[in-house]
């Protein structure tokens, strides 16, 4: 039976049936609407006194029949063909108007969100009226077609006042044609390449989050997506006194999104923020385009740099253990595959299987990290054993632990200005002047994970084994680029990822890096509010000396030879 959408509380049965029959109707495929389903749509409004609205596909079949207006019957954007940025969905819809007046700004939000081919606005009279000329009753008054452009300024354009039959003349055909050409050059002026993420990045103020912090949150998300492969083409930002428990934002930025999203032909939706597994699956069923948060997009880019065994096991079990439960309705409602940020790793096939089997595959794989811990621990009980002191390098991520490394100790790890270039745990061998003889000491310095703020708490449990380097090193490196904007929240933030360690880790020394590309301003004041601290810039070796002479005197405390 063909299903009425929308308010039909009171309705009679006679006019419940009357609607049905409207699916038995069918339009030419050239035109808009006809004046006889046109007059019989408006009809039927009039009796029931509220709007109806009709959505027609391109061979003129009606496929969805709703009583309310666009906004309140549009069809869910889960349950649109699936178009391209350059394609309009393949829909028109024919709705009611009481009163005579343009379209609304909702009904035009809601064709836009749809990507409709067309809208088409009746505007009747309650009673009908006598036709000119004589015949039969008719109950329109004018009408509007209005249909989307892609232009930088406009969503839309609306039409003036137009006749039934002036409309019902209109070549729909051609006027699709024309509206998807446009599109199709549009999108070929734009130069992301085809294979890069086209991102809308949503950024979420709330009141327990200043506008420094927040700014600065925004700059890193951007870095992040850029890592991971996307690109930002525009940012939408809502101040709230709190998330919304759904949808993070509120109905009306949704709608902002979601037009957003359409004018800029974006393919993934990125919050600044972590989403619960409801919110997301929400969020996707409203706009229509694949959400992922913060989280997924640190994942993500996990899931591209780990090269060692160890470290894709860790990636893999951390993916996973986020993934479980946003599980439900992917896959179904929304494909995954094509790839992106947010699709890499375990991979489309691990997504779409049940449950258990998933469960299944997390215990193995935490059995894994475990025997990788293990593993670990006898290394460096064997590094003990010879009585090697260990350094661990810690710091934000891209505050330069790679480069120090390399330079200190004439390694080759890769290094790269983005974030996370480094997953898999380095060690090399270096030598520190010892405080008392000023004879050559040898140590171990090991490069770690990078930390950001808010680390994932699933990245926290699977990379426990790396993150152990740090615990149970007998001193660390605080490496900070003092270049950022943001190095005292770096600070505040690697110091909590720390003080959460099971195990409180050794004692610290704080070098701030970078001093070649910063003012002498924030290097004063930088000394002021670390006096015991080293300044160096690792890129050009500055002051290196003077670090390992503070290393030497920092292990000589904590490790008497």
């Amino acid at each position: 039976m063909e299903t009425i959408y929308g308010n039909l509380q009171g309705l009679k049965s006679n006019q419940i049936k009357q609607l049905r029959k409207l699916y038995n109707e069918r339009l030419p495929g050239d035109r808009l609407t006809t004046p006889e389903f046109a007059q019989k749509l408006a009809a039927i409004s009039a009796e029931i006194r509220d709007p109806v609205s009709v959505y027609v596909n391109r061979r003129g079949q009606i496929i969805r029949l709703g009583v309310g207006t666009p906004g309140q019957t549009q069809i869910p954007p889960l349950e649109l063909p699936r178009y391209g940025a350059e394609r309009l969905s393949g829909i028109r819809c024919i709705s009611t108007q009481l009163k005579s007046e343009i379209p609304s700004e909702s009904a035009l939000t809601a064709m836009a969100i749809q990507r409709l081919d067309a809208l088409v606005i009746l505007n009747i009279t309650g009673s009908g009226f006598q036709k000119r000329g004589g015949g039969a009753t008719g109950y329109i008054q004018d009408t509007y077609l209005a249909h989307l452009v892609p232009h930088p300024e406009i969503n839309w354009t609306i039409s003036p006042p137009l006749s039934l039959d002036a409309i019902s003349d209109q070549d729909f055909l051609d006027l699709v044609d024309g509206i998807e050409r446009e599109y199709e050059r549009d999108v070929a002026n734009q130069n992301v390449a085809d294979e890069t993420d086209r991102v809308l990045l949503v950024g979420v103020k709330t009141d327990y989050v200043t506008t420094q912090r927040f700014n600065d949150g925004l700059e890193e998300i951007v870095k992040l997506v850029q890592t991971a492969g996307g690109e930002v083409l525009q940012t939408v930002q809502q101040k709230r006194s709190k998330p919304h428990p759904q949808t993070v934002v509120g109905e009306g930025k949704i709608q902002e999104i979601a037009l957003a999203a359409q004018k800029i032909g974006a393919n993934l939706i990125v919050f600044d923020c972590n989403l619960s597994p409801s919110q997301g699956r929400n969020l996707e069923t409203q706009i229509g385009i694949r959400v992922v948060d913060r989280t997924e997009v640190i994942l993500d880019i996990f899931a591209q740099r780990a090269q060692s065994g160890a470290g894709k096991l860790q990636v893999e079990l951390a993916q996973l253990e986020y993934m479980m439960p946003r599980l439900t309705g992917r896959g179904q409602a929304m494909s995954r595959q094509g790839g992106g940020i947010g699709t890499r790793g375990p991979g489309e096939t691990k997504l779409e299987t049940e449950r258990r089997t998933i469960q299944k595959r997390i215990s193995r794989l935490q059995q894994d990290v475990n025997q990788l811990q293990a593993h670990r621990s006898r290394l460096r009980l064997q590094r003990q054993h010879h009585d090697v002191p260990s350094v661990a390098l810690v710091g934000y991520t891209n505050a330069g632990k790679s480069t120090l490394l390399n330079t200190l100790t004439n390694s080759e790890v890769y290094i790269a200005d983005q974030l996370f270039a480094t997953l898999d745990p380095t060690t090399r061998r270096f030598q520190v002047p010892a405080s008392n003889s000023g004879d050559l000491r040898q140590i171990l310095l090991t490069d770690t994970v990078g930390f950001i703020h808010e680390l994932p708490p699933p990245l926290m449990d699977a990379f426990r084994a790396t993150l152990e380097e740090v615990t149970e090193a007998d001193a660390l490196i605080h490496l900070i680029d003092l270049s950022h904007p943001a190095w005292h929240s770096h600070i505040r933030s690697v110091m909590g990822i720390l003080s959460e360690m099971p195990i409180a880790p050794g004692p610290s020394l704080i070098v701030f890096n970078k001093i070649d590309r910063v003012d002498s301003d924030r290097l004063t004041q930088a000394a002021e509010e670390f006096p015991n601290a080293v300044f160096i810039s690792a890129s050009e070796r500055l002051s290196l000396e003077t670090l390992r002479q503070r290393l030497g005197q920092l292990i000589a405390y904590t490790v008497p030879g």
